[in-house]
């Protein structure tokens, strides 16, 4: 009997659970995140601690021997952290992996990352650490008392990079490079059209040089470069190219707190005007034809649109060029900043990697993990990775440093660590950085970016496609776009802001439809019961 009677026991608890699942349901209606992070007193150097950090390279091999050589480094100076490098080639992939694990509370320790991503991030509750208190912090804040390295100070975090890194009031990351946008251009091929580049370029200046070389000879022949082949300007990142435009213009984008404006009248005249040169072929697209470096290098464009970050590509003599030496075209390279509106009020675009910290259920990892994340902004790793490409140190104790200066000096010496484009794209930023700015971060910023990029790749395309571009197009591109990046879910009500939004309880069919369920599992369940009763009785009485 004591077998039958444990079978009716469970069979008895599988019930009751069944039975107020459905009413358990309806107050569990989300996730439990972790607990907020404190700082520790001390930082506990008699435990073992290994940390993960997830960065992108773009496979520059000088680059991946920087950041081992920054764990080499640090790991010396704390012989109890071991980090774990994990590399990527596009930060998207960062951004969905991260999204990935955070269901199986699996993120990394240190994430090389954008504000927009860390917006959505924090729909999870204290999954980012919030970094206010650490930087305020007089033992293992930035040039702490505790701090075993050359740390630059607060206040040597150039400003106007840190206040970047804030998401909904708090600082949620630190700067680690900057970029912004540059225009290469063949300036060998425009005078040659009989034009002198302009102290600023100007959007109409771009376009009518543009139109003017598209110019066939009977043969079909562009004139400009004897060639089949040319696409005057070419842009790499259509996000930015909308949302500069849009800033330059004083035009609606989005506000702070998460209103958006992009499909608005002035976005629709933007539009229209690269509907026109994409008609006549002076203008493409990088996800529709290709790298503007490549057709830049090889005579096939004018106007090249890519971050400073990628002047290493750029030109007869780019030192990152995977051209083959028999195509490349000889010209002069001029580098300026993009084509404004007005050019008497510059506007560009402040980019780069930033790094955030995921909380952990141990505060003394996390504090592990924000060591580690400081010694990314001591010179030898902020003026070492600078040198790599286009970026520019975020710390006025690198930027000022004799060993950065003597470096941006250098230009030309030679092509490959002071290649002169490279060094005019960041001598570019570092002259404009007063004329840059960001967008406004939260939760779906990231969607209308890709939102905002995605109205050019359409309306070019469609071009192509010899669809007429009328009110009619526009209405229903507005259409398509806004439902494919779900933007008519954000806004007003639906939970924009970084916390987590109170579900509340399951709707009442839902909770008739478990009810259902349920009923259906205790009857299943009582027969069964009744069934192990029966069949129990039945054997004790053959038994007797």
């Amino acid at each position: 009997m004591r077998k039958a009677g444990k079978r009716i026991l469970t069979l008895a608890f599988l019930l009751a659970f069944i039975t107020a699942g459905p009413f358990t349901l309806t107050g569990c209606h989300g996730s439990k995140g972790l607990s907020a992070f404190a700082i520790p007193e001390e930082f506990d150097e008699g435990r073992d601690f290994e940390i993960t950090f997830w960065a992108k390279n773009d496979t520059n091999k000088t680059q991946t021997a920087i950041y081992e050589k920054a764990i080499v480094d640090f790991e010396k100076l704390y012989p109890n952290i071991t980090v774990n490098l994990r590399l990527y080639t596009d930060y998207g992939k960062i951004y969905n992996d991260v999204i990935t694990n955070i269901t199986t509370n699996t993120t990394p320790n240190v994430c090389i990352t954008y504000p927009d991503h860390i917006a959505t991030y924090l729909s999870g509750t204290n999954l980012v650490v919030p970094l206010d208190d650490l930087l305020a912090d007089g033992k293992y804040g930035p040039g702490g008392s505790k701090v075993r390295f050359d740390a630059p100070v607060k206040e040597e975090i150039i400003p106007r990079f840190l206040e970047e890194c804030v998401v909904d009031g708090h600082y949620y990351a630190l700067p680690y490079m900057r970029s912004s946008e540059a225009c290469y251009i063949n300036k060998t091929y425009v005078e040659t059209l009989g034009y002198t580049l302009p102290d600023v370029l100007t959007w109409d200046f771009i376009w009518e040089v543009s139109e003017a070389a598209m110019a066939k000879d009977s043969g079909g022949d562009f004139l400009i470069n004897g060639q089949k082949v040319l696409i005057p300007f070419i842009y790499k990142s259509t996000d930015n190219m909308m949302i500069q435009m849009l800033k330059q213009k004083g035009a609606g984008y989005s506000t702070a707190d998460g209103e958006l404006l992009l499909f608005n009248d002035d976005t629709k005249d933007i539009l229209y005007t690269i509907a026109d040169h994409a008609k006549s072929g002076a203008f493409s697209t990088f996800k529709i034809s290709s790298y503007p470096a490549n057709f830049l290098n090889t005579g096939q464009c004018l106007f090249a649109i890519d971050s400073t970050a990628g002047a290493t590509w750029m030109g007869t003599k780019a030192p990152l060029s995977d051209i083959s030496k028999d195509k490349v075209v000889e010209f002069e390279t001029e580098v300026m900043t993009i084509p404004q509106f007005d050019p008497q009020n510059p506007r560009m675009i402040s980019q780069g990697p930033s790094v955030c910290i995921f909380n952990k259920k141990d505060p003394q990892e996390v504090l592990a993990s924000w060591l580690f994340t400081q010694y990314l902004l001591t010179n030898d790793v902020q003026i070492a990775y600078a040198e790599t490409e286009g970026y520019v140190p975020v710390t006025s104790k690198a930027q000022e440093s004799a060993e950065y200066q003597d470096y941006l000096s250098r230009g030309g010496e030679n092509n490959r660590e002071y290649y002169d484009i490279k060094i005019k794209a960041a001598k570019l930023l570092l002259d404009n950085i007063d004329y840059t700015f960001v967008t406004p971060v939260f939760n779906g910023s990231a969607s209308l970016r890709d939102a905002a990029g995605q109205l050019i790749e359409n309306t070019v395309k469609s071009v192509r496609r010899k669809q007429e571009i009328n009110d009619a197009y526009m209405d229903k591109l507005y259409e398509d776009v806004e439902s494919l990046y779900r933007l008519d879910q954000l806004g007003g009500d639906s939970g924009l802001s970084s916390g987590k939004k109170d579900l509340g309880d399951l709707p009442r069919t839902s909770v008739m439809l478990l009810c259902s369920l349920g009923a259906a599992w205790v009857l299943i369940l009582a027969y069964a019961a009744a069934r192990e009763l029966k069949n129990r009785g039945l054997k004790d009485k053959g038994k007797g």
